[in-house]
């Protein structure tokens, strides 16, 4: 960003002062110092530090343990085109020492993780279940059998490292450094919001092939999992969350010691640290800012891993099955290796259940308590237009209902005016068509008073958790759904009516996809 050459006038609490002072991305950290009781949070100095291009960045290899690699089983694309959507099968009896069947837990693993395909044409590849941002995938899930751990490698559809015994438990933590170094703070953020995809695309994976599991939020014995994993430079990555296929084990008592500091060339990534190390905090416990530090988390317990699924949906025309629903999630596509997405006209109204089956899947909660409660706090708002019984216009979600609150079918080209990445001859934008944009908001303050630190990072997995549902959604309706964070804030806020306290926390574009012509390479096993 470019520092500022003059004095500036807050427009709001938060706010940055130059050219690029609605950027969303920088205006995240001050968000977070407002939440934490600053009325007029200053933008740190990195704000302005130079970054290399985003494009230039290259993901660090991954996080490969010594010892073998196991192929997953094959056949997987072949039981989920056996399964009729939307409906679920009932979870299997449980077998000692994991699930009934021996290869239900590598299944749900391969559908929930492993490339359905390559688009030659699209700048951005491989394409999974669930999206991230520039197909980085920074969030990793490790496979544990009780004693070893072994890195899951979608790509290689292998479990690598040693053990032998059958899984049981599942690891996710993210990857700080697989982001560009451009997107400075926001880079927590990313991995928060993906890790809470990833949960409902695992708990998706883990229903439709029976397994049932158990959910467990980080703790603050983290920074030794990670050791644990094979992750000595423990400040590149997020507290794990755990996933057991088999009863939790007895809880663990391990030795803690003090984590090694991030770079002091890379001051956001500490900030980044602390910021998911004081996570562990809630609401009136004494901070633990400082991320080399570890205070008590008694507040995060396992909770069964609930549906991700709507208790009640319609039959879809266009994905019969499981696997063609996930094989049809996308975030829009762009012909001759152009960015951005479009959407076409609706010619004619698209019917009813377009809103209501979105409505459906935003109304499933996240699977723990603690995510549950934060997504309470999260405001949703849809923009709706050319959907049939629906007025266009601004509307409010709350209990699976869109509650008109104003007529206003100029919305959509509003929005498109506040993004970030207007329609340019190398890029698409085709918010101003696109029959629903989703906002999923937050008021920092509020959370912070309910959740303590601990609240700002639940947020942002329920909203991914919900942005997911939303996806799955869109697919079923024969749609493309863009998760994005390029909405400038202030001008958005005042089309969808938002207060100046709140931030935008995550959106989605769900369009009408158009045939660009290119190919589309099928990578299912």
């Amino acid at each position: 960003m470019t520092a500022p050459a003059e004095p500036w006038t807050r427009r709001a609490p938060v706010d940055l002062p130059g050219p690029e002072g609605d950027n969303s991305i920088a205006r995240e950290p001050l968000w977070y110092a407002y939440g934490a009781g600053d009325d007029a949070p200053e933008p740190p100095p990195w704000t302005w530090a130079a970054t290399p291009p985003p494009d230039s960045h290259v993901p660090p290899p991954p996080p490969r343990p010594a010892g073998p690699a196991t192929l997953l089983p094959p056949g997987t694309t072949d039981r989920l085109s056996a399964l009729p959507y939307p409906r679920v099968p009932a979870p299997q009896v449980r077998a000692p020492g994991g699930p009934a069947s021996p290869d239900a837990l590598a299944h749900a693993l391969t559908a929930t993780f492993a490339p359905l395909r390559r688009e030659p044409e699209n700048p951005y590849n491989e394409h999974r279940p669930y999206a991230s941002p520039r197909c980085l995938f920074p969030v990793h899930a490790f496979v544990g059998d009780g004693r070893d751990w072994r890195l899951l490698e979608p790509t290689r559809h292998t479990l690598t490292g040693p053990g032998t015994n059958a899984p049981t438990r599942i690891a996710l933590t993210g990857r700080y450094t697989a982001i560009p170094l451009a997107y400075q703070w926001f880079r927590g953020s990313l991995v928060a919001i993906e890790t809470g995809m990833v949960l409902r695309a695992l708990s998706l994976g883990l229903e439709l092939f029976g397994v049932p599991a158990t959910l467990t939020p980080p703790t603050a014995d983290g920074p030794e999992l990670l050791r644990e994993l094979g992750m000595e430079q423990t400040w590149e990555w997020s507290l794990p969350w755990l996933i057991d296929v088999d009863q939790p084990p007895p809880a663990v008592h391990r030795r803690t010691e003090p984590e090694p500091p991030a770079p002091e060339q890379d001051p956001s990534l500490r900030h980044v640290i602390d910021v998911n190390r004081d996570a562990l905090r809630g609401a009136g416990q004494p901070s633990i800012c400082g991320y080399r530090r570890v205070g008590a988390t008694s507040h995060h317990t396992p909770a069964p891993m609930t549906t991700a699924v709507p208790t009640t949906l319609p039959n879809s025309p266009h994905t019969p099955t499981w696997s063609d629903l996930l094989w049809h999630r996308h975030s829009g596509r762009m012909p001759r290796a152009l960015h951005g997405m479009d959407s076409a006209k609706c010619l004619t109204p698209l019917p009813t259940r377009t809103l209501t089956t979105a409505l459906a899947w935003l109304g499933v909660p996240p699977p723990h308590p603690t995510l549950a409660a934060a997504f309470d706090a999260v405001t949703v708002t849809a923009v709706v237009q050319h959907i049939d019984g629906h007025t266009p216009g601004i509307h409010r979600v709350h209990d699976g209902t869109a509650h008109l609150l104003r007529h206003d079918p100029t919305a959509p080209a509003g929005l498109e005016a506040t993004y970030g990445y207007g329609l340019t001859p190398v890029n698409g934008c085709g918010i101003a068509n696109a029959p629903l944009t989703v906002f999923f908001s937050v008021r920092p303050r509020e959370l912070f008073a309910r959740f303590g630190p601990a609240g700002w990072s639940a947020a942002q997995h329920a909203c991914g958790w919900a942005v997911h549902g939303l996806c799955l959604a869109a697919a079923a309706e024969g749609l493309f759904a863009r998760p994005v964070r390029a909405f400038k804030e202030i001008q958005t806020k005042e089309v969808i009516g938002l207060g100046e306290d709140e931030t935008i926390v995550l959106s989605a574009v769900v369009g009408v996809p158009r045939e660009t012509g290119g190919a589309v390479l099928d990578l299912r096993t």
